[in-house]
């Protein structure tokens, strides 16, 4: 069972001991068994609340390189990490339900040379790899 710790450093969140993910799957170290195929990579296309919480789960850097991501709503607003997690009921509602109310994630990103994006809920700046 994954533990609800929240990290500040946009990790991924412990697992029980005999829990591990590899290439993106959760896995039964116990019986070598995948428990969930898709559990912590990011989507660049997000289509369902499974690939939501994948993203999530998956931490705010991008690997290789470390790049902070953001998500991008259906309207083309921009969203951090930690905003997605303090509203995820709504976000998660309107990816279910494909809402057009502009909580609706539909894709992950690295801001490369915006140096100014900001987030579109709380006005906080969002970090630009280049700029």
């Amino acid at each position: 069972m994954q533990t609800k710790t929240k990290t500040t450093n946009g990790t991924a969140p412990t697992l029980a001991a005999h829990l591990s993910s590899f290439e993106g799957a959760l896995w039964d170290n116990r019986t070598n068994t995948i428990l969930r195929p898709v559990f912590d990579r990011h989507f660049r296309h997000i289509e369902s609340a499974e690939q939501l919480k994948a993203t999530l789960r998956a931490g705010a850097y991008a690997w290789p390189g470390g790049y902070l991501l953001y998500f991008i709503t259906d309207d083309g607003a921009a969203l951090s990490f930690d905003t997605v997690r303090a509203e995820f009921r709504a976000v998660l509602d309107s990816v279910k339900t494909k809402s057009r109310d502009g909580w609706r994630v539909v894709a992950c990103d690295v801001n490369w040379e915006d140096a100014d994006l900001n987030d579109a809920h709380t006005g906080e700046k969002i970090e630009s790899a280049y700029a």
